[in-house]
């Protein structure tokens, strides 16, 4: 595994993907010959109002090696350091990225792999995804605020399928449990990755336990935790 590396860079540009959701692309001379895993994160500096600095992880959604482009997806909500950082960034502005970080990788044993999470995970699900060899079937439960927070899945390959639910629908959470436990019901081969808000990523993990999925089969990351500011090292007070 690659040991993460302090990375000086720039802000290339910022793009809104959706209403909520911020593509910010860093670039920068210590990019060259950069390597991750598809799933792993950087973390940023950004400065609190008091002037102290506090890391926050952000997953790598892509990579362009050529290009030295590397692309995060930043989900504009809360009110902490990090979304305010996110929404005052602006091409040019300096960065300080530690990475890559994180240990949950895709299960080379598995035969198919389940994603599930809130808008939080959609990078790193897409991620992952678009890295599995052709043929293995992959699919992605992804819990977003309304329809216009959908992302296109580009992909070939058919046994690639995203299912979404709605926040402000009536089904709300209990929708998307519903939906991944139905496609969990034979756990043979399978491998979940679940990430999110902690409470989500507990219910689906149990939701998941209950059809017989073993522990070994469950990679389960909570990234942030409803109504409670994240530590100082950018993980939720609760893990998952």
């Amino acid at each position: 595994m690659t040991e993460p590396k302090t990375l000086p860079l720039v802000v290339a540009s910022v793009e809104d993907v959706t209403p909520a959701l911020r593509r910010i692309r860093l670039t920068g001379r210590p990019l060259e010959g950069f390597e991750y895993f598809p799933g792993q994160d950087v973390a940023l500096g950004v400065v609190r109002d008091d002037g102290s600095i506090v890391r926050r992880r952000y997953t790598i959604r892509r990579f362009d090696a050529g290009r030295k482009l590397l692309d995060l997806e930043v989900v504009m909500h809360g009110d902490g350091p990090g979304i305010r950082w996110a929404q005052a960034v602006h091409p040019g502005l300096a960065v300080e990225a530690i990475g890559p970080r994180g240990k949950i990788g895709l299960d080379a044993n598995a035969t198919w792999h389940l994603f599930a999470g809130d808008a939080t995970a959609l990078p790193a699900a897409f991620a992952m995804m678009e890295t599995l060899p052709a043929g293995v079937r992959a699919g992605a439960y992804l819990l977003v605020a309304d329809p216009s927070e959908r992302q296109r899945f580009d992909a070939a390959d058919t046994t690639r399928t995203v299912t979404w639910r709605y926040e402000n629908a009536a089904e709300g959470r209990d929708g998307l449990v519903e939906a991944v436990s139905a496609a969990a019901s034979s756990p043979d081969g399978g491998h979940a990755y679940l990430a999110g808000e902690v409470a989500l990523v507990l219910t689906l993990k149990t939701a998941l336990l209950a059809r017989g999925w073993s522990l070994d089969q469950v990679s389960a990351k909570a990234y942030w935790n409803r109504g409670r500011a994240n530590a100082g090292h950018g993980e939720p007070e609760i893990k998952a």
